[in-house]
């Protein structure tokens, strides 16, 4: 039955850290973005963002965020992410990492419908 419990505590805790949504963070448009006050990070894939580039972004895929998150400034930061996935986990990793994460974008967009 203990073993029953921690595999329910698990698979409770991985649900939360990848389908929860992050508390505090708003979502704004690309457009409402003032470049001098934030840091814009993409954490979207490689091709993903080439494709569909934005404008002064650093560009750290979410499997590549533990390996190069010392390359991002010690700023505020918006995160660009193209599905709720892929932000959740980032911006729990960036404040885990003692980032301020101000706001994001998902260019799938959610953001939009929320925002209507």
């Amino acid at each position: 039955m203990a073993i029953f419990g921690l595999i329910a505590g698990l698979v409770i805790v991985f649900m939360f850290l990848r389908y929860l949504p992050v508390w505090g963070v708003r979502c704004i448009h690309l457009f409402d973005i003032d470049e001098k006050e934030l840091i814009v990070v993409d954490v979207r894939d490689y091709n993903q963002a080439y494709n569909d580039s934005v404008h002064s972004t650093i560009n750290i895929p979410v499997a590549y965020l533990n390996r190069y998150f010392h390359e991002i400034p010690d700023k505020q930061i918006h995160v660009v992410a193209a599905n709720p996935l892929e932000k959740n986990i980032s911006i729990r990793f960036l404040r885990k990492k003692g980032y301020h994460v101000k706001s994001y974008t998902l260019t799938d967009g959610q953001c939009d419908k929320k925002l209507a």
